[in-house]
């Protein structure tokens, strides 16, 4: 099959039913998980810039709360799919549950390129998600976030509407918000961060310096940007970065002799991470095709774009070097290439692992904005480390006491715990 035709729905209900089999799960709890709970489609009439009315598809999924609240991101992508926006709510419930924060799963989403669209028109968007949803999303049963594509100020506008309809200030109502209006310090690093939490965590069991480590990165969003920054700073070398043009919608892998200089790449890239070719090119850098990420002979591979990036087509391309994939992004990996990676002896952090530092600083925001009491930096950061290093371990455990893979034994955990919250509840 090719990779394009994965539909990452059905893939998250393989990843769902491997682990439910090896847990001999309650066949009714089986069947109220391996689904969503709740789902909205709507439109959302927008009238454009040049006086043209425009109407945009819009979705939002619950997974599941028995654990608590619904949590996840928004995405505005030309490409939505309901599918994708089914797989990622289902995966933020087994993210929240990994790490042991009291959220359940949801995710969200808008057909739509930013790129395209004037900031007021991008206003309008959120203000119309907001009112298509407003009596169904709350502090109480669901807080969304800001995902692929959107950011503080569009979670901002949906604040505001938001508040604007039910006459009230309801700070914890959404998360990713800027410093000064509920946003929590941290937040726009967690993510990235959170991802190098947990490969520190990971080489340090493998008795491997990070220091006399290589890595390459598929992505230059905020969470590769952040996990970047980090992973140079304790020591570790960036030897690629690949990202997409929008100039030409090709992507391109960049790679420069003696390493990646992350802050100067940041310095020419646009707010969605596309980097500018030819400044690249002026700074030396070398411009590979897009999925030369994947081949580079060195110890780390982080995919932190998009679904589906390492396939059955593609993961024999991965280096004999490669010692530790960290999954950035949510669902890189397919199931057929992830057999492979498990055969190669290839150490897999599993995105809703590895990637759950937005969620847990996100939960942070939400306490912080219930509570009207604010942390610094260095105390967000700190309990962020302490949350991701100890869910590695208590994955980590399990997986060497079972004799599973790293994404199993996180799907073992987090199962478990989202399973007992059903059946205590009464639902199954």
């Amino acid at each position: 099959m090719d990779h394009s035709s994965y539909n990452p729905f059905k893939i998250a209900q393989y990843q769902f039913d491997k682990v439910a089999d090896l847990l001999e799960l309650d066949e009714g709890v089986r069947k109220l998980l391996r689904q969503p709970m709740r789902e909205y489609h709507f439109t959302i009439p927008v009238r454009m810039d040049d006086g043209n009315v425009r109407v945009f598809n819009g979705f939002r999924v619950q997974h599941n709360d028995a654990r608590g609240p619904a949590k996840g991101g928004i995405r505005f992508h030309p490409m939505e799919t309901i599918d994708t926006v089914r797989a990622l709510s289902m995966w933020m419930t087994w993210k929240c549950a990994v790490v042991d924060i009291p959220l359940g799963g949801g995710k969200g989403g808008v057909i739509c390129d930013p790129h395209q669209l004037s900031m007021r028109e991008q206003e309008q968007i959120c203000r119309g998600w907001v009112r298509q949803l407003a009596k169904n999303i709350g502090p109480w049963s669901d807080v969304p976030a800001p995902d692929v594509m959107t950011n503080g100020q569009h979670m901002l506008w949906m604040l505001d509407e938001f508040e604007t309809i039910h006459g009230g200030r309801f700070p914890g109502f959404i998360t990713g918000k800027p410093l000064g209006s509920g946003g929590s310090q941290g937040r726009t690093e967690a993510t990235g961060f959170g991802v190098v939490y947990v490969i520190g965590a990971a080489l340090e069991e493998l008795g491997i310096n990070i220091e006399k480590t290589t890595a390459s990165i598929q992505g230059f969003g905020n969470v590769a940007q952040y996990a970047a920054r980090l992973y140079t700073q304790h020591g570790g070398k960036v030897v690629a970065i690949s990202c997409w043009d929008q100039t030409d919608m090709t992507s391109y892998t960049y790679r420069k002799k003696g390493g990646v200089n992350v802050i100067e790449l940041q310095e020419i890239a646009d707010k969605f991470g596309g980097i500018d070719k030819k400044l690249a090119a002026d700074l030396g850098y070398e411009q590979l095709p897009g999925d030369a990420w994947l081949q580079q002979e060195v110890d780390i591979l982080i995919p932190a774009a998009i679904e589906s990036q390492i396939h059955r087509g593609n993961v024999d391309l991965i280096s004999p070097k490669v010692k530790v994939i960290a999954e950035g992004a949510n669902g890189p990996t397919t199931p057929e290439a992830d057999e492979v990676l498990l055969q190669r002896g290839i150490l897999t952090l599993p995105d809703f692992l590895a990637n759950a530092g937005g969620v847990t600083c996100s939960y942070f925001e939400q306490v912080q904005c219930n509570s009207n009491y604010f942390w610094d930096k260095h105390e967000v950061l700190d309990k962020l480390e302490k949350y991701m290093t100890t869910a590695f371990t208590m994955v980590s455990e399990v997986s060497r006491r079972q004799k599973i893979g790293m994404r199993d034994a996180a799907y073992v955990i987090a199962i478990n715990r989202v399973a007992q919250a059903v059946q205590a509840r009464g639902w199954a």
